[in-house]
């Protein structure tokens, strides 16, 4: 108790010096004219601005600012540091500039800006089963600009890409530099780990110290960090990306901020964030969310408890919060060019105000896309945090979630012996579960990601599996993602910690001894990794069948798993051998499939042959095209 009450006269402290040195600050910055949105709430912070803020009475319309544009309410909160501006935007506004006259000793303009053309066409365009995603942690990819490795004005000052908890130098131009490498590689989107404002100093993890280079401690979600190359450095990425055909997902967490986050330090209002008498992890367990047994106080403890003591949980619970976060994630959107979301902890946030923001997004942008990280324990619980066809009391309107239940099944495919429950059968009954979900092919499917050990670590190095991986990820139904590195045999556990998973690629620092970019940088065995990926990657984006659809499955016997992808236009075939012995795949026992075709093509080895079968090696896997 002690310890926390020390916390608290800090960051009371830290406020009040914050507070005599602060410029006065709209959030959002801006807006736009001609949106959805015709309400917006403007959040003044600036030194004791309640003070020089009139108590003001509007009449029906409210008082009018610009043309079209009309002041309709004045909010205040307990901290005078704070007022609310409450603006209404008639649909005849045009783009333009104007002040806050009734606001004493204060110069506060804002601007109308004129919306970004190309909702849903060049911008806002969403992710679908037809993409192949890239994951990429900025700071670990490629330095492209090593002037802007570190900043004498931000609390953390370090950069060295020889100790792994600390910053890199990765940033956006290094990403501009290899946006090539991601086309070749087949890859059409890249999901970017946070890019915001990271301005909090090295943390205390036990015997060591660890910088916010990943991104998740964010301080202000209006500036994009400048050690990537800020806001131009990300408008620029974003403009190039799309040139090469590229979308960008960007990374968001409602959930939490980082402990100097200038609306904790500086908090509005007690009620800002999720408070507790003593300091509160959350149990992270989402069974007392999904169970109708559960009580209020495991309900609360999952989703209001801290994420760590330097992460701050967020009450979105508070309209003005839910207000601020979702009019962020709309001019996110509208200021970058951004095409989708995806959310950080999901189902630890609060459950109406999730359905809140998204709904706010897909009125305004009708193609976008929003996954949410969502790590539970059964399919059931992973469904019921998307759009499902669960009857319950709540219902979820995300459109999909990154489906960690599937890769358990992959990963069990691959390590476990065949039995009635394990191995194979393992990915074959989580599919079997599709019925829960509205629209399983909306999920992002994996076989790793930054907070996870390595896909080739995990598998053993086997190649033969690394292959039958890759085969599953980009045939199976979703939306595959493929984690940096992972198609160059990058490996590694989290041991000791999650910076083992997250090495640089290697290539991307002028000092790098060997460049994996480049072919001629690879192992043979590295570049048959690379081929391979890009061989099956580049006929995905080309494949009605596997990009649209339907799929069926047989029942895995002795260990052999064949399943289909088909349409109307074209019928695919996939089998995986995962026992230890030669099995014979036989088209006549998938006959309503087969029947109707007469020869076979090797996706990957482009080989022609009549349908008379295979024999598939042990750990073997085959992927063909049927051929009437």
């Amino acid at each position: 108790m002690k310890y926390w009450f020390f916390v608290l006269l800090c960051l009371a402290a830290s406020a009040n010096i914050t507070a005599q040195h602060m410029e006065d600050q709209c959030y959002p910055s801006h807006w736009w004219v001609g949106l959805q949105i015709h309400q917006i709430q403007v959040m003044v912070h600036g030194d004791k601005i309640a003070d020089d803020v009139p108590m003001m009475k509007f009449g029906s319309s409210g008082w009018k600012l610009a043309p079209g544009v009309f002041l309709t309410k004045i909010e205040r909160v307990a901290n005078p540091n704070y007022v609310f501006l409450d603006l209404a935007i008639h649909p005849e506004a045009r783009p333009c500039q104007f002040g806050f006259p009734f606001v004493k000793n204060r110069h506060l303009q804002y601007e109308l800006k004129a919306p970004r053309k190309g909702n849903g066409t060049a911008f806002a365009r969403g992710v679908s089963s037809q993409d192949l995603i890239y994951l990429i942690m900025p700071d670990r990819f490629s330095n492209g600009d090593p002037a802007n490795d570190k900043f004498s004005d931000l609390r953390d000052t370090s950069a060295d890409p020889f100790n792994p908890r600390l910053r890199h130098g990765g940033d956006f131009q290094g990403i501009i530099n290899h946006l090539p490498y991601c086309s070749d590689l087949g890859v059409t989107a890249l999901w970017l780990t946070p890019v915001v404002e990271n301005d909090m100093p090295l943390v205390d993890i036990g015997r060591t110290t660890m910088s916010g280079y990943h991104g998740y401690w964010f301080t202000n979600q209006y500036q994009i960090d400048k050690r990537f190359g800020g806001n131009d450095g990300y408008k620029m990425l974003i403009d190039s990306a799309h040139a090469h055909g590229l979308k960008i997902i960007q990374d968001a967490v409602y959930n939490h901020v980082g402990d100097k986050h200038f609306l904790f330090i500086d908090q509005p209002a007690p009620d800002w964030f999720n408070q507790w008498p003593q300091p509160t992890g959350t149990s992270g367990k989402v069974q007392p969310l999904v169970d109708p047994y559960a009580s209020k106080k495991d309900r609360d403890l999952a989703e209001k408890g801290w994420f760590t003591h330097y992460l701050p949980d967020v009450n979105q619970a508070n309209p003005m919060v839910a207000t601020f976060l979702i009019q962020y994630a709309i001019w996110a959107v509208e200021e970058f060019g951004i095409d989708g979301w995806r959310v950080d902890t999901y189902y630890y946030s609060d459950k109406d105000f999730l359905n809140k923001i998204n709904e706010a997004l897909y009125k305004e942008f009708p193609k976008i896309t929003v996954f949410g990280e969502v790590t539970t324990q059964s399919v059931t619980e992973q469904a019921y945090f998307t759009q499902n066809n669960i009857v319950s009391s709540w219902k979820s309107n995300l459109q999909g979630c990154i489906d960690f239940q599937l890769e358990e099944g992959i990963l069990a495919a691959l390590n476990e012996e065949f039995s009635w429950k394990g191995g194979v059968t393992r990915l074959y009954n989580v599919l079997a579960q599709d019925i829960l979900y509205k629209d399983p092919t909306r999920n992002e499917i994996i076989l790793d990601n930054h907070d996870q050990d390595r896909f080739y670590s995990v598998i053993g190095e086997d190649f033969s599996k690394y292959k039958q991986g890759i085969t599953i990820l980009m045939t199976q139904r979703g939306i595959p993602q493929l984690y940096y590195g992972t198609e160059i045999l990058m490996k590694n556990f989290m041991k000791p910690g999650d910076a083992q998973v997250r090495e640089d690629f290697p290539g991307g620092w002028q000092q790098d001894s060997v460049n994996k970019f480049l072919a001629t940088g690879r192992s043979p065995l590295e570049n048959e990794a690379f081929d391979f990926v890009k061989k099956l990657a580049h006929f995905r984006s080309g494949s009605p069948a596997l990009t649209r659809g339907k799929l069926m499955q047989y029942a895995p016997s002795r260990g052999l798993y064949v399943y289909f992808r088909y349409d109307s236009i074209q019928t695919v075939m996939v089998a995986l051998n995962t026992s230890g012995e030669p099995l014979r795949v036989d088209p006549s026992n998938y006959r309503e499939r087969t029947d109707g075709f007469s020869t076979m093509k090797n996706i990957i080895s482009d080989e022609v042959f009549k349908k008379a079968g295979v024999t598939l090696a042990p750990k073997e896997c085959g992927v063909w095209e049927l051929i009437r």
